[in-house]
């Protein structure tokens, strides 16, 4: 199980063939990638800011919590932090487990919980403002299904 948090960028076909290389013992990898998206057309960029130690900390509690509930052989989360412009991947989850329905569900929690409680603040930058993204009570409703 591993967890990355990690300032410079990486290319998710790379990560998902290195996770998946050799692997015998899986029958599904399901993987999703997070990417910057402009919903205004007009961000400069995000800026991520997290506190070292401890996110990783809450990232490894939530993994186990998957890895206890469902039948994972492995499990990647990449999450950036720092200057991210429109268009670059932001984070990447990825499960093996021997059959589908583990892989996606305990990727599905993963996404769900990384989304509501990791601990980083991200804040969107234009030309005419910088302004700290608020918590959105449809990802703390998706908490509700776990």
């Amino acid at each position: 199980m591993t967890v990355r948090v990690q300032a410079d960028s990486f290319d998710p076909g790379a990560e998902l063939a290195g996770f998946a290389s050799g692997r015998t013992d899986v029958g599904a990898h399901v993987s999703f990638t997070g990417i910057v998206r402009d919903d205004s057309g007009q961000l400069q960029h995000m800026e991520i800011e997290h506190y070292p130690g401890m996110t990783e900390k809450a990232i490894a509690g939530i993994v186990a919590e998957a890895v206890s509930r469902w039948d994972l052989r492995a499990s990647l989360v990449i999450h950036r932090y720092g200057r991210l412009a429109p268009g670059e991947p932001i984070m990447m989850v990825a499960t093996a487990a021997p059959h589908r329905t583990d892989a996606f569900a305990a990727a599905e929690f993963l996404m769900d919980y990384l989304k509501s409680r990791a601990p980083f603040w991200k804040r969107e930058v234009t030309a005419d403002r910088a302004e700290w993204v608020a918590a959105r009570d449809e990802d703390e409703d998706a908490l509700g299904r776990w």
